[in-house]
């Protein structure tokens, strides 16, 4: 069974973490002009991103993984990761042949007992496993689930190339929709109580975070909205990634001063074990206080 598994517990709800993938990443493939030593001096001032979530050398520590939201009623997938035999210009992806779906069912989460699969936004990491691949053709690899995307976002990416001209909707998204499975939606829709979507735009036009609430508590997974907790540190720092960066940052600005209450727990999507902390106030910045 895959050790990295993680759980949260935010009143009555369950949130488990099952990834796919755990790799350093150069700062200079998320982020333009802001290179290892750049990383270093910032956490030389913000301390508490070592050891987590950066490295001795500089690098970037991230993962790649999916959220089970658990409610009792309903189980909610958020984010599919890369997923398994797609045709992929990036190397490390190019089909996969990983465990997850065994690391799901080891969770407790078989695909068929999934009632509700979230997008935060259409990019190849985070829809791939919405499809696997099935005597040629794809197929949903949730059977039972209802696919929620942003509507917004479904209509970009519908028309517009993927980033590395990869065939993400085509292998990953409109499979689900020829399915008949696919609820198009607001960027402020409910999906159920107690999980709701917040828009967190600007990395993409119909990005959202995910809001979890209940017993009086909060959680919040985060989406690209923020990569890496060197973005709560320096917030100004926006993905090359990004769709429109100022966007992004005043996105990021805005969601935290409402989550940096010193008790909302921040689960990044792509941030490295332990992967969430409390976020709050740190001077003119913010910190993500994390438990060992």
């Amino acid at each position: 069974m895959n050790t990295d598994i993680l759980t949260w517990s935010v009143g009555g709800i369950t949130i488990t973490s099952v990834p796919e993938s755990s790799t350093p990443t150069s700062p200079k493939f998320m982020f333009k002009g802001f290179d290892r030593t750049a990383v270093l001096e910032l956490a030389e001032k913000a301390t508490w991103l070592q050891p987590h979530f950066v490295d001795e050398n500089g690098y970037l520590l991230q993962k790649i993984h999916c959220c089970i939201i658990d409610t009792g009623d309903y189980r909610i997938a958020v984010d599919t990761c890369v997923g398994n035999d797609k045709q992929r210009g990036n190397p490390l992806w190019h089909e996969s042949q990983g465990p997850f779906l065994e690391d799901l069912v080891d969770a407790g989460y078989a695909p068929d007992t999934i009632t509700h699969v979230v997008c935060t936004h259409l990019h190849v990491d985070h829809v791939g496993w919405n499809t696997r691949l099935v005597d040629g053709e794809w197929i949903p690899t949730f059977p039972n689930a209802q696919y929620v995307f942003v509507k917004e976002e479904f209509d970009h990416w519908s028309v517009t190339e993927d980033l590395f001209g990869d065939p993400v909707f085509e292998d990953s998204v409109a499979p689900i929709t020829d399915a008949g499975l696919a609820d198009l939606v607001s960027q402020d829709f409910e999906l159920c109580p107690g999980v709701s979507f917040q828009s967190t735009p600007g990395h993409t036009p119909g990005h959202v975070s995910v809001v979890i609430q209940d017993q009086g508590k909060r959680a919040i997974i985060t989406g690209d909205m923020t990569h890496s907790p060197i973005q709560i540190a320096n917030p100004e720092l926006s993905s090359s990634f990004d769709t429109d960066p100022d966007l992004a940052r005043q996105s990021r600005y805005d969601a935290f001063l409402d989550w940096a209450d010193g008790e909302t727990l921040v689960i990044g999507t792509h941030f490295g074990s332990p992967t969430a902390g409390i976020l709050k106030r740190d001077g003119d910045s913010y910190s993500l206080e994390v438990n060992e």
